[in-house]
C-alpha cells in the first residue's frame, strides 16, 4: 500500500478533519522515530497514518477501535506487523506491545494531543513558535491536555529514549508538517 492510498483510505473513513490531522501528526511522528531508530519509514508512517481509521467508524466505543482498524488495515494489504501495532495501541484490549512498532505507536499517539494544544494556547497558535521546554512544563501539567496519557508517552523509554528526546524529535516532525495541520 502506497501513502496516498492510505490517505486516501482515511479520508474515506474519516470525516472529523481535527481526527485525519491527528493521524497525519501520528504518521510525521512514526517516521521521524523510525529514521532514528533505523527502521522501515514506510511502514512505521503508514502505521501512524492508518492507527485510527475505525474512530469513526466504531463511534469512537474503544471495546471495537482498532480491532476493527486492524481488520480494516489487513484487507488493505499492510504487514501483519502494523496491523498488530494497530490493535496493540489500545491498551482497552490487553494486546502486549511486543515490536518497536507496537511500542512507537503507543507514545507517539497521544504526544500529537500535548503538542498540539501546546501550539494552541500560544498567541500565533503556530507549532513554530512551541519550544521543546514548553511542551515539557505542559508535560508536568496533568490537566493540560488530559487526554494525552502522560504515561503512554512516557513509554518512550521503552525504545531506549529519554523524554526530552522523544519531546524535540516529535515537536521537530510537526513542525514539518505544520501546513498540513493547519498549525
Amino acid at each position: 500500500m502506497t501513502r496516498e492510498e492510505a490517505l486516501d483510505s482515511v479520508k474515506a473513513n474519516v470525516e472529523n478533519e481535527n481526527s485525519v490531522k491527528h493521524m497525519l501528526a501520528t504518521e510525521s511522528i512514526m517516521r521521524a522515530l523510525a529514521q532514528m531508530l533505523g527502521e522501515d519509514e514506510e511502514e512505521w508512517g503508514l502505521t501512524g497514518l492508518l492507527h485510527d481509521i475505525d474512530m469513526e467508524l466504531t463511534e469512537g466505543d474503544m471495546n471495537s477501535h482498532s480491532k476493527l482498524g486492524a481488520d480494516l488495515v489487513r484487507e488493505m494489504g499492510v504487514s501483519e506487523t502494523v496491523a498488530h501495532a494497530v490493535l496493540a495501541h489500545n491498551e482497552t484490549h490487553g494486546i502486549p506491545r511486543e515490536t518497536k512498532l507496537d511500542k512507537a505507536l503507543f507514545c507517539a499517539d497521544p504526544l500529537t494531543g500535548l503538542i498540539t494544544a501546546a501550539a494552541l494556547v500560544r498567541p500565533d497558535k503556530k507549532l513554530a513558535s512551541v519550544e521543546v521546554k514548553s511542551v515539557r512544563k505542559r508535560f508536568k501539567e496533568k490537566s493540560f491536555a488530559a487526554g494525552a496519557s502522560r504515561e503512554n508517552i512516557a513509554t518512550c523509554s521503552e525504545l531506549g529514549l529519554e523524554l526530552d528526546e522523544f519531546l524535540e524529535l516529535s515537536l521537530k516532525a510537526m513542525q514539518g508538517i505544520a501546513g498540513d495541520l493547519g498549525l
